[in-house]
C-alpha cells in the first residue's frame, strides 16, 4: 500500500511566471514572496518537480497530495488560480504517479478534490460540496491570509494564532451543520483543525452534541504538530481521522514523522497508508 503525504504545496511554472510579471502582491521579486501579509523568502527550487521527488524519497513517501495554499492570497485572484491549474495538470503528468493534484477552490476534472481556506468554507461554499461529493472527489480545509497581527506581535503570531483560530471555525462551522447537509463528502482540516479536537471537552460542557465530530468522513492532517498533540487525538478519535501532512516546503516534515514513527509501526502505517489511501482511492 503507497504512503501519502496529503499536505503539499508546489508552485507550477506557469503560475510563478505571473507571479513574477505581477508588481502588487501577491507577487514574486528577487527571492521574495510578497503578500499584503509581509514579505517572505521564497526559495523557487523547492517547486522543482525533481527535487519534490526527491525529498519524497527522503521522507519514504511514494504519493505528495499537492495544492495552492489559500495563504497565498490567491483566491481573489482567477488568473492566478488558472496558471495553477494549467501548470500543476502538467506537472502531475510527467510525474509518473508521485504527485497527485487538489484544484483551487473549485471540482474539476483531473484533481483528486479542491482546497479552500477555511474562511471560505465558514461563509459558505455554494454547490461545492456537493459536485465534490457526486465526483468523488476531496475537500482539503487550509488556513488563508490571516487578519493583522498586533502591533509588536512576534513572527510566529500569524501561523500559530491566527491560522490555528481560522481552522477552529471552519471545522466547528462544519460541525455545526456541513456534516449534516453534505454526509457523503470527505473532508480534510489542515493542521489538526487548529487543535480543534482538544475543544470538544468544552463543547460538550456546553451542552452541545460532540457525535458529529466522529463523523467518518471527516479527517485530521498532522502537519506541524508533534507526539503529545497527536497522543491526544488518538485517545480522542483513535487513529480512524487521521492523516499524515507536512506542509512541504513550508515548514521542515521531520519533527512530525519523527512523532508518528515513534507511536508504533501500526498507527504510522494506518496514518500514512490506510487512511490516505481510501481517502485518494489507492
Amino acid at each position: 500500500m503507497p504512503t501519502f503525504d496529503v499536505h503539499q504545496h508546489l508552485l507550477p511554472e506557469p503560475l510563478l511566471e505571473r507571479l513574477r510579471a505581477r508588481r502588487e502582491p501577491p507577487c514574486l521579486t528577487e527571492g521574495s514572496l510578497e503578500l499584503r501579509e509581509g514579505s517572505f523568502p521564497f526559495d523557487e527550487g523547492a517547486h522543482d518537480l525533481g527535487e519534490r521527488i526527491a525529498l519524497l524519497d527522503r521522507e519514504g513517501v511514494d504519493v505528495g497530495v499537492v495544492s495552492l495554499a489559500p495563504t497565498l492570497e490567491t483566491e481573489a485572484h482567477l488568473e492566478l488560480r488558472d496558471a495553477y491549474h494549467e501548470g500543476i495538470r502538467e506537472v502531475v503528468a510527467v510525474a509518473d504517479g508521485r504527485l497527485v493534484a487538489l484544484a483551487a477552490g473549485a471540482c474539476l476534472e483531473g484533481f483528486a478534490g479542491a482546497c479552500v481556506s477555511a474562511a471560505a468554507l465558514a461563509g459558505g461554499l455554494g454547490d461545492l460540496p456537493d459536485d465534490l461529493a457526486r465526483a468523488g472527489q476531496v475537500l482539503f480545509v487550509h488556513p488563508g491570509p490571516p487578519d493583522p497581527v498586533p502591533e509588536g506581535a512576534p513572527p510566529w503570531w500569524a501561523p500559530v494564532v491566527d491560522y490555528t483560530a481560522q481552522m477552529q471555525t471552519a471545522y466547528f462551522s462544519w460541525l455545526a451543520d456541513g456534516v449534516e447537509r453534505h454526509p457523503e463528502l470527505e473532508v480534510v482540516f489542515a493542521i489538526l483543525a487548529g487543535g480543534a479536537p482538544f475543544q470538544l471537552e468544552r463543547l460538550h460542557a456546553r451542552g452541545a452534541e460532540v457525535r458529529p465530530a466522529l463523523h467518518p468522513r471527516i479527517h485530521l492532517d498532522t502537519a506541524s504538530y508533534g507526539r503529545r498533540a497527536l497522543e491526544h487525538c488518538l485517545e480522542t478519535f483513535g487513529a480512524g481521522p487521521l492523516v499524515y501532512g507536512s506542509d512541504v516546503p513550508v515548514i521542515d516534515p521531520a519533527p512530525t514523522l519523527d512523532a508518528l514513527r515513534g507511536l508504533g509501526e501500526a498507527v504510522l502505517a494506518t496514518v500514512r497508508a490506510e487512511n490516505p489511501g481510501r481517502l485518494f482511492r489507492c
